[in-house]
């Protein structure tokens, strides 16, 4: 069982959802775990310490200078395997954020060193608030897992997003959390993500439509997995976690450089990144003025980052490519796979319905060298990401 004898700290802080983690700490229980228990005061105006404690088999903590420890916040940072936030109040949300350190539950995470798993929950107003996706926004930049929101009743009587997730749904995603811990401890990964920008003058530029989700997502899901990841960024303003390692870049050249930098020292490459085919031959110096009704532009072939890779890599690395296609789908990407020396490479058709640039969705089918065919259905890029490096573990492994 993943969670038997995994140390888990449970913060409580004050949101009506805090019946949610009862339940959440009886199952914790059941499994085999040691929990631990911090409430805020808020929490305590909805249910007693009494109960954590009695189902816990632990005291519960509630204030900073217990019984005259003022130092048992860095015991506990040190103890536990993981931290769990369930629920995590608006209020709570914010204070991580931002550094805050005003009760017991602020000072163990700010002196912490394991892994944090945040369970928001507030009303759907107070979840789509720009502060609060600004907070949320912090706390992934710093590390910090996130379970995501359901939608449903919520206390105020609306329906809507900002419901926690349910206690069997947590449960579910701690033993993931810890099945998967360890799979790629040791291995190093390198993954390139985002559009590539072709630049015409210091103005204006060739590029796509490719957001840098997809790629991020997937870096993400392999530090989860215990990964040292290497993360080769294009033109991407989004954030990424802090414990990646991010190189940003902006043309195909650059990244091209990136990639090849240190390539023999990954275990595995995946090749997420929309990179332009081609680049403008001469690129001006000056801004280009529209003086003439027409303009042409020469354009000469980038690297393949893609095939160069295929050429250099060993038999112990594993090389992962991407083919966005709009047609003979399955058969180019294979042709793909061939060409470039791939071990697998991942099909997105932009004919499906929730996939392609910039969505939050994606669909996608994998084939590898041995000729095995993997069909998923549409899905989150999170969760997408974890089908992908699924594949890979498990091709690695066979």
């Amino acid at each position: 069982m993943p969670l038997r004898g995994k140390k888990i700290l449970l913060c409580v802080t004050g949101s009506i959802a805090v019946y949610k983690s009862v339940v959440f700490v009886r199952l914790l229980i059941k499994a085999g775990a040691e929990v631990r228990v911090i409430m805020t005061k808020g929490a305590q105006d909805f249910v007693t310490p009494l109960t954590f404690s009695t189902l816990s088999k632990n005291k519960t903590l509630t204030d900073l200078f217990q019984e005259g420890n003022w130092e048992n916040h860095v015991m506990l940072g040190r103890w536990a395997d993981v931290i769990i936030v369930a629920p995590a109040s608006c209020n709570t949300i914010a204070k991580m954020a931002h550094g805050i350190c005003d009760n017991l539950l602020l000072a163990v995470y700010l002196s912490s060193a394991c892994p944090v798993v945040i369970a928001p929950a507030m009303d759907e107003d107070m979840w789509h608030h720009p502060a609060t996706k600004k907070n949320i926004e912090v706390l992934k930049q710093n590390g910090n897992e996130f379970l995501p929101v359901n939608k449903g009743e919520l206390a105020s009587g609306l329906h809507g997003e900002g419901r926690m997730a349910e206690p069997e749904e947590m449960v579910s995603y701690l033993e993931g959390f810890f099945a998967k811990e360890k799979r790629l401890t040791g291995k190093k990964a390198l993954v390139t993500a985002g559009p590539t920008y072709e630049a015409l003058d210091p103005v204006r530029f060739i590029g796509n439509h490719s957001s840098g989700k997809m790629g991020v997502a997937i870096a993400e899901e392999l530090l989860m997995n215990g990964a040292q990841v290497h993360l080769v960024l294009g033109a991407s303003s989004l954030k990424v976690d802090a414990k990646i390692t991010t190189r940003r870049v902006t043309s195909a050249e650059e990244m091209y450089a990136a990639v090849m930098q240190d390539f023999k020292s990954y275990d595995i490459i995946i090749m997420a990144a929309a990179v332009a085919d081609y680049s403008p031959k001469n690129k001006s110096p000056q801004k280009i003025k529209k003086e003439t009704d027409g303009f042409s532009v020469e354009l000469i072939k980038t690297k393949d980052i893609l095939l160069e890779a295929g050429k250099i890599k060993s038999g112990t690395q594993t090389l992962v490519g991407f083919a966005l296609e709009t047609e003979n789908e399955k058969e180019n990407a294979i042709k793909k796979l061939s060409k470039k020396n791939a071990d697998l490479i991942v099909l997105n058709s932009l004919n499906d319905e929730g996939a392609g640039f910039g969505s939050d969705t994606n669909k996608i089918t994998i084939f590898d060298k041995n000729k095995k065919e993997y069909t998923f259905p549409a899905k989150t890029k999170k969760e997408v990401a974890a089908d992908i490096i699924n594949t890979i573990i498990q091709y690695r492994n066979e």
